[in-house]
């Protein structure tokens, strides 16, 4: 009885993967980015940082990405590009790009704060979640940490 109320227990506390930055993949694509592109696309930091909502369309239950282009700049004088999804084959059910909101920490760099719907299909979990992004301009870093909805 034991056993069974341990494994039920680390079955249920099992933590629920969080969303990572990535390096520019397949899912960075030109047109995977939602249109209109003026409402899904903005710039920060006198425009060294652009951010675009993405629609990979599959995998259909995780297709939504943030694509990311920051400094520092490569030898050619290129922006970094990251990727925030759950990894590098889902990303989120959806994220509202209408409500994306900046800020800056000198001590964390560039942040960003959008709500957004979390889908894990192995485990049938949806939930709600606020991301957390961070981009540090000199080191090109981007840290996300998510902290899910109540529901």
């Amino acid at each position: 009885m034991r056993f069974v109320l341990l494994a039920f227990a680390l079955f249920y506390a099992a933590p629920v993967a969080a969303q990572t930055a990535i390096p520019c993949g397949w899912q960075a694509r030109a047109d995977a980015i939602v249109e209109p592109w003026a409402e899904n696309t903005a710039t920060f930091a006198n425009g060294a940082v652009r951010v675009a909502l993405l629609d990979t369309i599959e995998p259909a239950a995780s297709a939504a990405y943030l694509l990311i282009t920051h400094p520092p700049l490569d030898e050619v004088g290129g922006r970094t590009c990251t990727v925030i999804g759950l990894d590098d084959d889902l990303g989120c059910a959806a994220i509202f790009f209408n409500e994306l909101e900046a800020g800056y920490d000198a001590k964390v760099g560039l942040t960003f704060t959008v709500p957004a719907i979390i889908y894990l299909p192995e485990q049938s979990f949806q939930n709600s979640a606020l991301l957390s992004i961070a981009v540090n301009q000199s080191t090109g870093d981007v840290i996300v940490t998510q902290a899910l909805g109540d529901e």
